[in-house]
């Protein structure tokens, strides 16, 4: 068994809800291993706008935040380098790849000789790699290939990011551990329905498929507006992509079926998730997408797509699946909205169902300890580990 002494420094680039469904990802793996009691585990980050108000949502984990030198793109901060290299941790597990947090690996990797676990969160996937796809390209080899290739492992969401790992052309070790999600039964039980609404809740970035959401949206408008079906559509925007979805929205004349809402965190975000009728995702990339797992936590239907890496989601009875182009969504909400309120209602119970049985933290924390141990030669490699 591991010794409490076993240290894990857990590298991000942001501990904040700037880093999206990475932060609840990471947030919600580091408070469940830290449950284990086997591993201390210290996280290590550069500061933004909101490390302080998000801070506490770490529990008692604790937290080491540094000010970035240059632009936040990167993150470069050489405080955080020099923390890691102090921190004296067994192990390092780093989430996210193309910013400095890969370049301070690195350097922590050499100086100290000790094994580090490397979380891309899905930025490995084609699709992935062709936004900004110079940038990716010249970081790739600068620095982002030596980090990736010298990680002792490498943590897949799902079997289809693993491929995209070999396809990169990676061959080390690859962990293949899902995201998961918190199952609470008051969600239900305090359902707050608002009419029929269908929502998107995420980042609000070309490879969401919002375009092609909007595009279909106004091809079912007669039937949503029959049936009484509004689309909203809530999160961060990401360099002003929300004003030409608008704007297109005002073009297609379905504005005021469609409702754009800003960033919705804490109270906010539940409020929105118990008040819909279902979920969807239009999505062109995704490792493993948090938003799905929690609206099937909060007993909703999803409509998604095959980039979301999701098929048991569909096996289950709890998604219908769709591609990314708007013919394809327009379809599949024709679907949905064909089916009655007692088939919706069974598909969101089949996905609380799959939650329970698949993705809750409890476990994937218990998963990712093995794969320490392993790392860190107290254990046999656990079945989750392809080489």
């Amino acid at each position: 068994m591991s010794s409490p002494q076993n240290r894990v420094a857990v590298l991000t680039n942001s501990i904040s809800r700037l880093n999206g469904g990475i932060f609840e990802a990471v947030r919600n793996l580091t408070l469940a291993i830290n449950t284990e009691k086997r591993y201390t585990l210290s996280v290590f980050s550069a500061i933004d706008a909101y490390t302080t108000a998000d801070a506490p949502l770490w529990g008692a984990t604790k937290v080491h935040a540094f000010p970035v030198r240059g632009p936040r793109s990167f993150g470069y901060s050489p405080e955080l380098t020099h923390a890691l290299k102090a921190s004296n941790a067994d192990l390092l597990h780093v989430h996210g790849i193309w910013m400095h947090p890969s370049v301070a690996a690195r350097s922590w990797s050499r100086q100290t000789t000790k094994p580090y676990i490397v979380s891309p969160h899905g930025l490995l996937k084609p699709a992935a790699l062709q936004n900004s796809g110079w940038k990716k390209r010249l970081a790739a080899l600068l620095y982002e290939n030596a980090h990736l290739r010298h990680a002792t492992c490498l943590h897949a969401l799902n079997s289809a990011e693993a491929e995209a790992f070999r396809e990169y052309g990676l061959r080390n070790p690859i962990c293949v551990i899902p995201n998961g999600t918190i199952l609470r039964d008051e969600i239900l039980r305090d359902r707050q329905t608002d009419g029929r609404s269908i929502l998107y809740l995420g980042r609000i970035h070309p490879l969401k498929g919002l375009r092609n959401l909007i595009t279909a949206w106004s091809a079912v408008r007669n039937e949503a507006a029959a049936m009484g079906w509004r689309l909203t559509i809530a999160g961060w925007d990401q360099n002003h992509y929300r004003a030409e979805l608008e704007r297109l929205a005002d073009q297609l004349g379905v504005r005021s079926s469609v409702e754009f809402l800003g960033p919705q965190y804490g109270e906010e975000k539940e409020l929105r998730l118990r008040s819909a009728s279902a979920f969807i995702l239009p999505s062109e990339s995704e490792g493993l997408p948090i938003g799905v797992l929690e609206a099937w936590s909060y007993g909703l239907p999803v409509l998604m797509t095959q980039a979301c890496n999701l098929p048991d989601g569909v096996l289950a009875g709890a998604a219908l699946l769709m591609d990314s182009e708007a013919q394809s969504i327009a379809a599949v909400l024709l679907t949905f909205f064909a089916l009655t309120d007692d088939e919706r209602a069974a598909m969101g119970r089949n996905g609380r169902s799959l939650v329970c049985e698949c993705y809750q933290w409890e476990h994937i924390g218990k998963s990712m300890t093995e794969v320490y141990d392993w790392i860190l030669g107290q254990k046999p490699k656990p079945s989750c580990v392809l080489v």
